[in-house]
């Protein structure tokens, strides 16, 4: 009897969550993970990794234009005719300098679009393929930055907001079919993206990891990673304005 392998699909796959949820993932036993990035050497690379860490684990890897909505049709429907997609998982952005951003409007468009924008065109895309087979789980990577504008990431967290509300959206339209939606919150994390930032008190790219791949095995609508931020986050999104903007946050 042929074993269908599980189909997961990682988007941004080389980000620092990512690469940690790609190392979890990597380890069932019957596995199709798909790889998907910007840049063909940095993909390939975390594949050959993973198929160190698991033999067994047949990885594709998939190079397309980010920014190109035909690319990303394209892209997610040939990755999704290789076999029905179990869990999608958007990860992909970047964390400018938000004073850059007000001095700069090139990079403050990039900014939007690269994690605003994309994230939601990659995600209608997948829904588009899961609406056809009436299956599988779509994660988004937001932030907690989305959940109230402050002047120290206004627009990083502009772009979040957005994926926040069209994640809400594609949880309403597929509220009463078997596809779940899920929409995922990491407070300041140690990656890469946050290397400019001071470390004190980020959390690990492989806690955040294991936080998010748990909450998509449940199929939890919103994810708080670390779950603290579900609490923090909803004190500041109820602060009233004269109190709020006192703050320097």
């Amino acid at each position: 009897m042929q074993i269908t392998k599980k189909h997961i699909v990682i988007v941004g796959a080389t980000s620092g969550i990512a690469e940690q949820c790609a190392r979890i993932w990597s380890q069932e036993p019957t596995l199709l993970l798909t790889l998907v990035g910007r840049d063909k050497d940095k993909t390939q690379a975390l594949a050959d990794d993973l198929a160190v860490r698991n033999p067994a684990a047949e990885i594709k890897v998939v190079t397309t234009d980010f920014l190109s909505p035909k690319e990303i049709a394209h892209s997610v429907e040939m990755i999704c005719a290789i076999t029905p997609v179990a869990i999608a998982l958007i990860a992909h952005g970047s964390l400018p300098d938000q004073q850059q951003c007000q001095q700069d409007l090139e990079l403050n468009q990039h900014t939007l679009e690269v994690n605003g924008i994309s994230p939601v065109l990659f995600a209608e895309a997948f829904a588009t393929q899961m609406e056809k087979v009436q299956q599988g789980t779509l994660a988004l990577i937001g932030s907690v930055a989305g959940d109230r504008g402050r002047k120290s990431n206004y627009v990083y967290g502009a772009a979040k907001g957005l994926v926040t509300r069209y994640a809400q959206g594609l949880q309403h339209r597929f509220a009463h079919t078997p596809i779940k939606v899920v929409l995922i919150k990491p407070g300041p994390t140690a990656t890469a993206m946050t290397a400019h930032l001071p470390q004190r008190g980020l959390a690990s790219a492989a806690t955040v990891a294991a936080v998010i791949v748990q909450g998509i095995a449940r199929g939890k609508p919103v994810i708080y990673a670390p779950p603290k931020w579900a609490v923090i986050m909803m004190i500041i999104r109820h602060l009233p304005a004269f109190i709020f903007n006192k703050l320097d946050i």
